[in-house]
């Protein structure tokens, strides 16, 4: 069973466990959902909002062997935006040594969302980056594309990042 390393990936717990790297505007704001899965979803202002997560594996539970054979890295992360305005969405997902140096980094360019954009999902699997795997970077968010006071911008939620058990 795959265990999501992210904590309070939907804002069910407001903040905690994430570090707001970039606050603009009006600031993140969290809104709840219509959906009985989803309890909550993050949303961003009309400046750019993002946020940033670092998971430590040793303290998650991977032994450092099992991590220096370099296993699966699986990340997730879902978009939207509102019906009446679009915005942009930024990802960036990096492993890191010991010492928070990159080994490697998932960085898609920035994407334009066209307003009414339905939850869109973000996938990538690393593998083959070599030994020294011990924390994982989590960082995204976004903005609107219309300038518009309040929370118009792309919404987040759902993130994962999950890395199979040792065989």
């Amino acid at each position: 069973m795959l265990i999501n390393l992210l904590k309070n990936s939907h804002g069910d717990n407001v903040f905690n466990n994430w570090e707001l790297t970039q606050n603009g505007g009006d600031k993140w704001q969290i809104e709840p959902t219509p959906y009985d899965a989803v309890a909550a979803y993050f949303c961003t202002s009309h400046e750019p909002c993002l946020k940033k997560q670092v998971i430590d594996l040793v303290k998650s539970g991977y032994d450092a062997a099992y991590l220096d054979s370099a296993p699966e890295v699986i990340m997730r992360d879902w978009y939207s935006t509102r019906g009446d305005c679009g915005g942009v969405y930024r990802l960036t997902v990096s492993l890191l040594n010991a010492k928070r140096a990159v080994i490697a980094t998932f960085k898609p360019d920035d994407v334009t969302v066209p307003q009414g954009t339905n939850w869109t999902e973000v996938t990538h699997t690393f593998k083959g980056y070599g030994p020294g795997l011990r924390f994982i970077s989590f960082e995204h968010g976004g903005q609107d594309n219309k300038s518009w006071k309040g929370w118009y911008g792309v919404r987040v939620t759902g993130s994962s990042v999950t890395i199979p058990p040792k065989p």
